[in-house]
């Protein structure tokens, strides 16, 4: 059986405050940024891109610089996908970490837009999760390279899926209920020890990456039970580099593959490669969204990505209200893409363009194994660098799942930070990774943009702000000219507060900094700092939630040449959305978080 090959089950309590171990490791190998070139004409110096072995020499004469250089942390794409090791992080003592839900207690209305109870079947008896000894490892393909051998089976696994009774766990939609749930407002956890009860939300804060790996983790292993192939895995929407940005033809050809097509999809993506940019359509050319979409990914995995909660998002613990702060990741490509294939002809952007009916498009399960690679590029990628929060309200935290056998199985974080420890990793061979090498390049190189650009000083705006058009601002730095020990203790961040949107709707913003040429659509250039968007939730009430965005300004500013600045002009672009900003600035914040 599947369930004996991959993995083992106890009904015991989990062991709480132990990080699971891995004899794995990684290779890397050197990669160099080009020198990039500003369009006026001067040079950068070179940065490495990785940690190379040097010798004891070298080692001995490393300069500050490079030592400093916190983008120099990305690995050589040789067997990147091979396990990496948690480290021997010294854990946080705490005891907060969010429980797994009560399915006694799941709200089974969530309102008119949601037709349907999101919550499962209640099973009494709760097994918990063991990570399996030296596994059998499977290989999840890049989805625009997997032959017809491999999609005739996907489709038929999940066929066999779908025709599961309705109340079954195993069943397509109560798989995509597991979604609906988790993400909009269907858990909630008691108060308890002094602590308040609250909801149980999985977007927005450090618990993003980890749920959603154990949940294609199960819906893989239902798959792979169901047509009795233990080493089935998911494919992945390589829609990171050019090679896999159209829409794969597994999830498009409705007459060989009927399973995977969803007509609740954008029926017009089919012929354009996704476009990570907007989320929407735009009249660029292939090449400059690809040249755009990979910007984004460079930003969003290494330029603005240093710091543990930049890219897993913000902490979220038992008793706190949920922080809504979300991580370079999940408010850039994974957004865009739930909203470009969210279907404009209906109502909310159903099934991908909205959380509670995501998961009903398997495309969902594509998109997120890419996520989820994702994760795994940036974890292996920071070598010496701290990998994982050692804070135990993290590692402890606890989620509930159905197994390939209708077991309801408990989980937690610590298990499943090593994705070879879960018995899979991705396919390398034929599929490229552009966004490693394309550093962007400044318009201009020494610009003094806050000088010269009529805007208005921060402390001249009133707060509120309506983003109803584009907004420009001079803001002051606390400190330049930093030296490298401060650098390498702390991190400057653009801190976007209280960023008010409608929960059921659609919302971007994109942020520049010191951009004199006004030109938004394009960005390809180190004047793009980043972005902010919100998928929306179907809730009971209509409601406006709050957000925070944290921006890394350190390689931005680098890349300017601003260091010296003062002040630095800041642009915030809407896009999309009813939005209202509470307030902007330059704050620190350790390097290690």
């Amino acid at each position: 059986m599947m369930s004996s090959l991959l993995c083992s089950w106890a009904a015991t309590s989990i062991p709480l405050l132990s990080i699971p171990s891995s004899s794995s490791s990684y290779s890397s190998s050197l990669v160099l940024y080009p020198k990039p070139k500003a369009r006026n004409g001067s040079t950068k110096a070179t940065r490495p891109f990785c940690n190379a072995r040097r010798n004891d020499d070298q080692n001995k004469n490393s300069t500050q610089e490079n030592k400093l250089d916190r983008r120099n942390m990305l690995i050589g794409l040789g067997g990147l996908y091979s396990a990496a090791n948690l480290g021997s992080n010294t854990l946080e003592s705490s005891a907060a970490p969010i429980p797994p839900p009560d399915l006694n207690t799941c709200r089974p209305n969530l309102g008119p837009p949601v037709p349907y109870s999101c919550c499962p079947p209640v099973n009494t008896t709760i097994v918990d999760f063991r990570p399996p000894n030296n596994p059998p490892m499977r290989t999840r393909p890049a989805a625009h390279l997997a032959n017809a051998d491999y999609m005739a089976r996907y489709n038929r696994a999940v066929q066999l899926m779908r025709n599961l009774p309705a109340t079954d766990p195993r069943n397509f939609m109560q798989q995509s209920y597991v979604h609906c749930a988790y993400c909009n407002g269907a858990y909630f956890y008691p108060a308890a020890q002094g602590l308040n009860g609250g909801q149980i939300q999985v977007h927005g804060n450090w618990l993003f990456f980890p749920f959603h790996r154990w949940y294609l983790y199960f819906h893989e292993r239902i798959l792979g039970n169901l047509i009795g192939d233990p080493n089935f895995a998911l494919p992945y929407w390589n829609w990171d580099s050019p090679d896999g940005m159209n829409t794969p033809r597994m999830y498009t050809d409705s007459r060989t593959y009927p399973a995977l097509f969803n007509e609740r999809r954008n029926q017009q993506i089919y012929t354009r490669p996704v476009n990570l940019a907007t989320g929407g359509s735009s009249n660029m050319t292939p090449q400059q969204i690809a040249n755009n979409n990979c910007t984004v990914m460079n930003n969003e995995m290494i330029r603005t990505a240093t710091t543990l909660e930049t890219f897993m998002g913000s902490p979220y613990r038992r008793g706190n209200a949920v922080p809504n702060a979300p991580g370079t990741s999940e408010r850039g490509s994974h957004n865009a893409v739930h909203r470009w294939c969210g279907d404009p002809r209906q109502p909310a952007g159903e099934d991908l363009g909205n959380f509670y009916s995501a998961g009903r498009d398997p495309i969902f399960y594509g998109h997120h194994a890419n996520v989820d690679r994702m994760w795994t590029i940036w974890r292996q990628g920071r070598a010496n660098n701290q990998r994982d929060f050692t804070d135990t309200d993290y590692l402890n935290t606890q989620f509930l799942f159905y197994d390939e056998n209708s077991r309801l199985v408990r989980v937690r974080v610590a298990d499943c930070l090593d994705n070879a420890r879960l018995g899979y990793q991705y396919q390398t061979n034929g599929v490229s990774v552009p966004w490693t090498n394309c550093p962007p390049s400044a318009s201009v190189r020494g610009t003094r943009a806050a000088r010269i650009v009529d805007a208005p000083k921060l402390e001249t705006l009133e707060f509120p702000l309506k983003l109803d058009k584009v907004v420009k601002v001079r803001v002051p730095r606390p400190r330049k000219l930093r030296t490298p020990e401060e650098k390498e203790n702390e991190v400057e961040l653009l801190l976007i507060e209280d960023i008010e949107v409608d929960i059921g709707e659609f919302a971007k913003f994109n942020v520049f900094v010191d951009e004199e040429e006004d030109d938004f659509d394009d960005l390809n250039k180190a004047e793009y700092l980043g972005t902010f968007s919100h998928v929306p939730h179907k809730h009971d009430t209509p409601m406006k939630i709050k957000a925070q965005e944290r921006l890394e300004l350190q390689a931005p500013l680098e890349d300017l040449d601003v260091e010296g600045d003062e002040e630095i002009l800041i642009t915030l672009v809407p896009i999309a959305g009813d939005i209202t900003i509470g307030g902007i600035k330059i704050t620190y914040a350790p390097s290690s978080s």
